[in-house]
């Protein structure tokens, strides 16, 4: 079993900053893919950022070029900095493990899932 758990959201302006954290624990590797998701109110869960074996990142269109994401391997800890934040990027954000295939950005390929952390941006 795997355990993540979400840190870091909050309430910021439109144009300012915000880091979250994934911490894993249980039966993980430590480089293994984790993913970002984030969910808006009456939305789809939607990908966002995800980070492969080989440390190679994969971002939403959305959020390119504003967001980064990177691991700690030897905390066990992905982070999602997140910058250049607009209204748009208000949503519950959820870190995601156990890719079941190559396929970073389909929710359904990603096995475990934390509990959400908030983030809203006000205009």
């Amino acid at each position: 079993q795997v355990q993540l758990v979400e840190s870091g959201g909050g309430l910021v302006q439109a144009g300012g900053s915000l880091r979250l954290s994934c911490a894993q624990s249980g039966r993980t590797g430590s480089s293994s893919p984790v993913g970002w998701f984030r969910q808006a109110p009456g939305k789809e869960r939607e990908f966002a950022a995800a980070i492969g074996w080989s440390g190679v990142s994969h971002y939403a269109d959305s959020v390119r070029g504003r967001f980064t994401i990177s691991r700690d391997n030897a905390k066990n800890t992905v982070y999602l900095q997140m910058n250049s934040l607009k209204p748009e990027d208000t949503a519950a954000y959820y870190c995601s493990s156990g890719l079941k295939s190559g396929d970073y950005f389909s929710r359904t390929q990603w096995i475990y899932w934390g509990q959400g952390t908030q983030v809203t941006v006000s205009s």
